[in-house]
């Protein structure tokens, strides 16, 4: 529950260690939010992305860091739970829902996000999802997260008590260079990211599934390197 004191607003970040979360944190945090980071380890095959995770937290001063796990990779459905390969060097398309899809999951974080808020009294949920730059999800586009506040309004006590939890995704209409550049403004150091679907053993980019495909466009229309190939 709240602190007597409590006069900041807080958030609960969905924080999964790539440059999207981070960048969406800081913003938020530059609004005047205290955040409390939520990651979650799903049976993701990147599983490295938790220890960025955690690195990331450390740098936006999270309250706290909640790593929590609920293996979806039981269900399947996706090869990013380990059904069939991470799909490489493909042209990515937005109307094309690839393989990397994994089935219910932004509902699933959502409503986890959406528990803790109201256990820790916070007024909003954030997200870096993005629906301009992005490899073609369902659970990503504005429709869904409206829908999903919606549901949140009716279905906590927090809701029927009138006060309401905001669902926050500050980079929705942004392209991923301008992500960059926001991030770049906020001193934010995208060497602790890893946002790569199939990294090696120490945590090196493959360089050819759709998020490295993006990070790497976004970087090169930024006009900045990026540090994370550079520490590599």
């Amino acid at each position: 529950m709240a602190d007597a004191g409590q006069t900041r607003p807080r958030g609960v970040l969905l924080l999964s260690g790539g440059l999207d979360s981070y960048t969406a944190g800081a913003i938020v945090r530059s609004q005047g939010y205290d955040l409390y980071a939520l990651t979650i380890r799903y049976g993701q095959v990147h599983a490295r992305e938790i220890e960025s995770a955690a690195s990331v937290a450390r740098a936006l001063g999270a309250v706290r860091h909640l790593e929590l796990d609920v293996p979806l990779s039981k269900i399947g459905g996706s090869s990013l739970v380990g059904d069939g390969a991470i799909p490489k060097d493909r042209t990515i398309d937005a109307a094309d829902i690839p393989s990397t899809y994994v089935p219910g999951r932004n509902t699933i974080f959502l409503s986890l996000a959406m528990a803790w808020a109201e256990a820790v009294d916070a007024s909003a949920v954030v997200l870096g999802v993005n629906a301009l730059d992005y490899s073609g999800y369902p659970d990503c586009r504005p429709e869904y997260l409206e829908a999903f506040e919606r549901l949140a309004a009716l279905a906590t006590k927090a809701g029927v008590e009138g006060r309401r939890l905001s669902i926050m995704a500050p980079l929705l209409t942004l392209s991923k260079a301008d992500i960059i550049r926001r991030g770049v403004s906020l001193g934010l150091d995208y060497s602790l990211t890893l946002s790569c679907y199939d990294p090696g053993p120490t945590g090196t980019p493959c360089g050819r599934c759709d998020s490295c495909a993006l990070r790497a466009r976004g970087f090169a229309e930024a006009g900045i390197p990026d540090p994370a190939l550079i520490r590599h």
